[in-house]
């Protein structure tokens, strides 16, 4: 692949590629900060002749995957936001969490999150804000790296020692200079996670925010998601595990309810 390429996120096409390929292709050039293309941006993005990307997009149009603007950029449609949440493999959880994460947010005030792991990252699945609340930079269907996050470190925690020892081999990038980049004080960090029963991460994603996440369990007593709390950097922020804690309880006892 021409450097070129690499810079401008061009992704070269295998030779004999599927269609199916190629239209996974094209969603995947959606993300939080590019929610709307023009054609010609989503061909160089998937590694599409411009002609084959917009047949495929009139296609996708047409069942209602994707939409146009007025403007002709194009962004994902309705009909698979709707099949995407009717079969979401989160969304028992998800029913589990609301009622108690809307609690915990009245008390604390601030984002409150749910989040599980997927492949080698923390995955949000949820998220409740208010005006006036610190500064976040996760959204939901937003990822960050395991290490990175106060959600992701939980999950990491307990998660299978082969995935450990895979996220520990790094690399594992910098986000502050407080973010866990070495291994050995990773490793330290985890296992006080798996002693204290919450992950407090203070200043590493923001030096004014606070990440504090707990573990939530399924039946089977397995970690199966994390929830978070981001609040200010200050001597109070302590003060918000007990709440976080209650809520996981909660949670995991409605998961546990909901299997029967």
């Amino acid at each position: 692949m021409d450097c070129r390429d690499t810079l401008l996120g061009v992704v070269k096409p295998p030779q004999g590629e599927s269609v199916l390929s190629r239209v996974v292709r094209i969603f995947e050039t959606f993300g939080p900060d590019t929610p709307a293309l023009r054609v010609t941006d989503i061909a160089r993005r998937a590694g599409l002749h411009v002609a084959t990307a917009s047949r495929l997009v009139d296609e996708l149009v047409g069942h209602g995957w994707l939409r146009r603007d007025p403007d002709r950029r194009v962004r994902v449609g309705v009909r698979l936001w709707e099949l995407a949440s009717r079969a979401s493999p989160t969304l028992g959880l998800r029913e589990a969490a609301m009622p108690f994460m809307e609690d915990l947010h009245a008390v604390v005030g601030h984002h409150t999150q749910l989040a599980v792991l997927e492949d080698r990252e923390v995955l949000f699945v949820e998220r409740l804000s208010a005006p006036g609340a610190t500064l976040n930079v996760t959204r939901v269907a937003g990822r960050l790296p395991l290490h990175a996050s106060s959600s992701g470190l939980v999950l990491l925690a307990h998660a299978p020692a082969d995935l450990q020892e895979q996220v520990l081999a790094g690399p594992l990038e910098a986000f502050r200079r407080t973010t866990l980049t070495e291994p050995a004080r990773l490793r330290r960090f985890l296992a006080d996670v798996r002693r204290n029963g919450y992950a407090f991460c203070a200043g590493f994603i923001d030096e004014e925010t606070t990440g504090i996440a707990v573990p939530l369990r399924g039946p089977g007593g397995d970690v199966v998601a994390a929830l978070s709390v981001i609040v200010p950097n200050d001597r109070n922020a302590r003060m918000q595990i007990p709440a976080l804690q209650a809520a996981a309880r909660g949670i995991s006892r409605a998961m546990g309810n909901s299997s029967h």
